[in-house]
């Protein structure tokens, strides 16, 4: 049995959004034709509250992008975005919602970041994706979504630790840095996961 995984494809994290993914809209329509491959097909959202300590505008006088101890964990401050029902926060425009069975919501503590659908940053508290998973026999994993050196690479890293035959869909995501989706990418390999294209699996 296996799982595609949807990450994060939301308004906010493609062009036009508050922390837009560069071409990050194009992978909407793979992810459409993907999942009717799959026997589950799940989401992820960030799902933010409005003062989240990983937002820049939490912490006067620092900027986007700068990164400081968070409750002892290394945070890279963030543009607002995925702000809990804001329209940003929703699923993308386009992207076929009839086969997503659940969606995981992340990033819901304000004191903490949430790039993985499987855990906090500091593996702190479990979002449950990974019971649920095993409770649906699910065995190999496929990640696709937003963004590719972000919060794809650490959901993937999650799944390989849970025990799951993990796969990354190059073509069905998109990074923020491309140089830090290569580093990502080698690092899976080493951890035992695979990447693979939409070809393969839409044969």
């Amino acid at each position: 049995m296996k799982a595609l995984l949807l990450i994060d494809i939301q308004p906010d994290f493609i062009p036009g959004g508050a922390l837009a993914v560069p071409e990050g809209d194009a992978i909407v329509p793979l992810a459409n034709a993907l999942q009717p491959h799959f026997d589950l097909v799940v989401a992820t959202q960030d799902w933010h509250p409005p003062q989240h300590k990983s937002f820049a505008a939490s912490h006067p006088g620092r900027q986007p992008f700068e990164e400081i101890d968070l409750n002892g964990l290394r945070q890279v401050l963030w543009p607002v975005h995925c702000v809990q029902g804001s329209a940003g926060a929703g699923l993308a425009e386009g992207l076929d919602t009839n086969r997503i069975e659940t969606i995981f919501r992340k990033g819901t503590d304000p004191e903490i970041d949430s790039y993985s659908g499987f855990y906090d940053n500091g593996h702190r508290k479990s979002t449950g994706l990974a019971e649920y998973l095993r409770g649906k026999g699910i065995r190999q994993v496929y990640v696709a979504g937003l963004a590719a050196d972000y919060c794809v690479y650490f959901t993937a890293k999650d799944a390989l630790q849970a025990g799951f035959d993990t796969f990354l869909i190059e073509d069905a995501t998109r990074p923020i840095s491309p140089e830090g989706f290569e580093l990502a990418k080698a690092d899976l390999q080493q951890l035992g996961g695979h990447i693979v294209q939409s070809t393969s699996l839409l044969a």
